[in-house]
């Protein structure tokens, strides 16, 4: 799960930039809006328009290790895996058995998800 974050889709190098401005620490901060985010991912809820962008482009992403990312996507990107992973676990778990149900991207990205776990 290692771009559970603000990554939309476009043909070009990177994923479109029109979302990177949204703030990322109001929605971890907001059970609410967290999640609605997280429902949106799961298919439990109604998606907002950049939730539904996320939502398509979170497969390409977790596949081809945030590489159309801009950098401000990859900032979000670590915000949202930190919080996840230390402080909403049971998020993540959720959000890991539908994007990664054969554990092929907890194991590629283990390193990384290990070095953020105790940093909140």
């Amino acid at each position: 799960m290692a771009c559970v974050a603000v990554t939309w889709a476009r043909p070009e190098s990177t994923y479109t930039d029109k979302w990177d401005n949204i703030n990322v620490d109001e929605i971890l901060e907001s059970n609410r809006l967290l999640k609605g985010y997280v429902d949106c991912l799961l298919g439990k809820g109604r998606c907002t328009p950049d939730g539904k962008a996320l939502k398509e482009t979170l497969p390409d992403t977790l596949e081809h290790e945030c590489v159309k990312c801009t950098g401000k996507q990859k900032s979000g990107a670590d915000k949202v895996i930190r919080h996840l992973v230390n402080k909403r676990p049971d998020l993540w778990k959720e959000l890991a058995v539908k994007y990664d149900p054969d554990n092929i991207y907890q194991a590629r990205y283990k390193d990384k998800i290990d070095a953020v776990k105790g940093s909140a």
